[in-house]
């Protein structure tokens, strides 16, 4: 998948559902609040962009609310049906 980097950290885009993903509009969104996350989920719904960070069980802001392993319930309940959404995925610098 195409890689990007968004202010000065580095993400895959690991999923485009219905070409998504515009890289200007992301960044118009991004702010410092998703930096921690290892994913962010965007979908369309009336012509906005929304942003949502999950995390993996190791990351320190991990909960509930945010497990990267509920994204695809995430993106059946709280989304517009069958909208158009991307995940990133940060690439860790080690």
């Amino acid at each position: 998948m195409k890689k990007y980097q968004i202010e000065d950290e580095n993400y895959e885009l690991i999923k485009d559902y219905k070409n998504a993903f515009d890289l200007e509009s992301v960044k118009e969104k991004y702010t410092e609040y998703f930096k921690p996350y290892d994913y962010i989920l965007g979908d369309w719904s009336y012509g906005k962009l929304r942003l949502k960070g999950f995390c993996d069980k190791t990351n320190k802001k991990f909960n509930q609310i945010n497990d990267f392993n509920t994204v695809e319930k995430y993106i059946k309940e709280d989304c517009a049906y069958d909208c158009q959404y991307f995940i990133l995925k940060q690439i860790k610098n080690n």
